[in-house]
């Protein structure tokens, strides 16, 4: 379980296909410094476990469905990933909680500044906008924002300057793919509804 508070931009090494998954390397710094064998990080808001680290990389087996199913089919070496290590119990829960299952890539439509904030439209494919409401949750490569509007598949947030200094939305652009997760409570909700007898 994670938070949507991004600790760290780390940036791709490696991402190259081995004879049994796809190995990603992250250089990291601060997740890279405590961390263990099998711990869960947050990639671009996808979780994934620690198969190997050193004192400046991260190491990631990673899926085929998971590469096919999220943005990482588009990272290459020096692309910039958010990390965010797992939720402790001992400490503040910032943002929402966000599982670190992609439910769709999504891409960017709009992402300009407007004044000094930054306005971003994604498009949520396969009618997944059922799970977005105005100032609800959504995790956006793993950053935990809040929607601020909702027109059919699309939807938009706006980010503070913070967010883009230390998030990878620094270096997206409109047509860019982004990993979405969305609020995890309105899933359990529609499933508990549709079981309901009638």
């Amino acid at each position: 379980m994670f938070t949507g508070i991004v600790e760290e931009t780390g940036r791709v090494a490696a991402f190259t296909q081995g004879p049994d998954s796809w190995q990603l390397r992250v250089a990291a710094s601060l997740v890279a410094s405590d961390v263990n064998l099998g711990d869960s990080i947050a990639v671009n808001g996808c979780c994934l476990t620690v198969a190997k680290f050193d004192d400046g990389h991260l190491w990631f087996d990673v899926l085929e469905e998971t590469r096919r199913l999220t943005g990482f089919s588009q990272l290459a070496p020096g692309s910039l990933v958010n990390l965010e290590r797992s939720l402790r119990a001992d400490t503040r829960l910032g943002g929402h909680f966000v599982s670190g299952h992609i439910d769709v890539p999504g891409r960017i439509e709009v992402f300009e500044a407007r004044g000094k904030d930054h306005y971003l439209k994604v498009h949520a494919p396969g009618g997944f906008a059922r799970y977005l409401v105005y100032k609800g949750s959504v995790a956006i490569d793993g950053i935990s924002l809040t929607v601020a509007e909702v027109a059919g598949d699309s939807f938009a947030v706006w980010l503070i300057p913070h967010t883009l200094a230390v998030t990878n939305l620094r270096s997206k652009k409109a047509g860019d793919v982004v990993n979405l997760e969305f609020d995890l409570l309105a899933k359990y909700v529609e499933k508990l509804h549709a079981l309901r007898p009638a």
